[in-house]
């Protein structure tokens, strides 16, 4: 039987009621007593020639990307002692200031959520194939390069 790999991707920015809906939604799940959350941000990032980064336009090879993604969550789950775990990450364009990353982890105590978390981030930001092209306020383009 072939698996379902699950959708990470979300077109364009990662909105704040997504997310706010999303903690909303555990508030039923009464097994759980941490979350940890992570939101990665644009930053409107200064570069040579006094030009600032107005957005990220990100891209990535979507099976490849999904199967790795599905490989880090199959992982994760084996090593920590998760009730739940949700990761989205932006395709497209997402504006400074906007939300392309959210990882969240839920756990019986924070410190799996926690570690979890942060591995989670870690992995993705080192292992997956999303590449991140930054727009300039001239309009001129770089690849970013995660740090």
């Amino acid at each position: 039987m072939e698996k379902k790999l699950k959708n990470i991707f979300v077109d364009g920015p990662i909105e704040p009621v997504f997310i706010s809906n999303s903690i909303a939604n555990h508030s039923r799940k009464t097994g759980i007593g941490g979350h940890s959350i992570f939101l990665g941000q644009i930053r409107a990032d200064p570069k040579e020639g006094n030009k600032e980064v107005v957005a990220i336009d990100y891209s990535t090879y979507r099976d490849m990307a999904l199967e790795k993604a599905h490989e880090i969550r199959e992982e994760t789950f084996n090593k920590y002692d998760l009730h739940c775990m949700h990761i989205y990450h932006s395709l497209g364009k997402v504006e400074k200031g906007g939300i392309s990353l959210f990882v969240f982890t839920s756990s019986k105590h924070r410190s799996p959520a926690i570690q979890a978390c942060n591995e989670l981030v870690e992995r993705i930001k080192s292992e997956l194939p999303i590449w991140g092209k930054e727009i300039l306020s001239d309009d001129q383009t770089n690849w970013k390069v995660n740090t």
